[in-house]
């Protein structure tokens, strides 16, 4: 399975900042070592995002403010991260890796990007640690290089996807599914084509009755050529953003439900990361490999 790693291109915070930067790399490293002893994973190095992939979801005036530097204040506190270059770079090329997996998954039948999951940034905003919306601009450009017809995103992070919402929110021919904390960030919810709240506190057993009529749900109306799967490690028990109570083997028959519904269907799954924000980075390293090695293995 083919793996699209940005972690090579820095992404600076300042000392103390919340967002666990280091568990990209850290992933890269425990699923290298899976390589190491036969695990049939490939590491490839993903392209920079381009303008014209980026303008098929984001706004010009947008854009123009996140190259240049002039994003607002407001602006920049509503993305969570302090504007610089190596911000943008980092960005460019994480979704770029969403675009590359989404090639590769049609070609393989699946393949991931080891970050990713960017789906607070809506048509004219960043948001949440978000700058552009990767599996957005992976969807466009599959339909713009008429490799499919239809996409469904399968979004399974903690936080309502609310700018993948907002940019296909006239657009039949992409279905949006998230299942995520009623609750929780963000406060104002963009609907989707199927959301599927969950209150504070869910665990295994509710979360998984509620994804697995969701997702045949989604597969079904949706009728895709291509899903794209944001497999977030934030419903973990131990997640300090996330307030529900799944465990990493619930997590882990997420992950099955998902992929199997996928495979059953006949239908490529391009992988991206989602959030995770636990203290213990190791534990959010478990979640994230378990997936990618399933993935691999299936």
């Amino acid at each position: 399975m083919r793996l699209f790693p940005s972690d090579r291109y820095p992404l600076p915070l300042p000392e103390g900042h919340r967002f666990p930067v280091a568990k990209y790399a850290a992933l890269r490293r425990r699923l290298a070592g899976h390589a190491a002893t036969g695990a049939k994973l490939e590491f490839v190095e993903p392209h920079a995002a381009t303008d014209d992939e980026l303008l098929r979801v984001h706004e010009r005036a947008y854009l123009g403010r996140v190259f240049a530097g002039t994003l607002s204040a407001a602006e920049i506190r509503r993305i969570g991260f302090p504007w610089s270059e190596a911000l943008v770079e980092r960005s460019l090329r994480s979704t770029g890796a969403a675009v590359d997996a989404a090639a590769a998954a049609l070609a393989d039948g699946v393949a991931a990007s080891l970050a990713g999951g960017t789906h607070h940034a809506g048509s004219t905003w960043g948001e949440g640690f978000c700058v552009f919306n990767d599996t957005a601009v992976a969807a466009r450009e599959m339909q713009a290089r008429g490799l499919v017809r239809r996409v469904v995103i399968l979004d399974c992070d903690v936080h309502q996807g609310n700018g993948t919402a907002e940019i296909f929110a006239r657009d039949e021919s992409v279905f949006t599914m998230s299942i995520h904390g009623a609750r929780n960030f963000p406060l104002r919810k963009h609907p989707g084509s199927l959301d599927v709240p969950l209150e504070d506190g869910t665990g295994d057993q509710a979360y998984l009755e509620a994804l697995e009529p969701a997702v045949r749900e989604a597969i079904e109306q949706g009728r895709p050529d291509l899903v794209f799967y944001i497999a977030g490690a934030d419903p973990y028990e131990g997640d300090r953003l996330g307030r529900l109570k799944l465990t990493k083997q619930g997590l882990l028959e997420r992950d099955q439900l998902v992929l199997g519904a996928a495979r059953a269907a006949g239908l490529p799954a391009a992988i991206v990361c989602g959030g995770g924000y636990c203290d213990d980075i190791e534990s959010i390293v478990d979640i994230h490999a378990a997936t990618m090695l399933l993935a691999a293995g299936g």
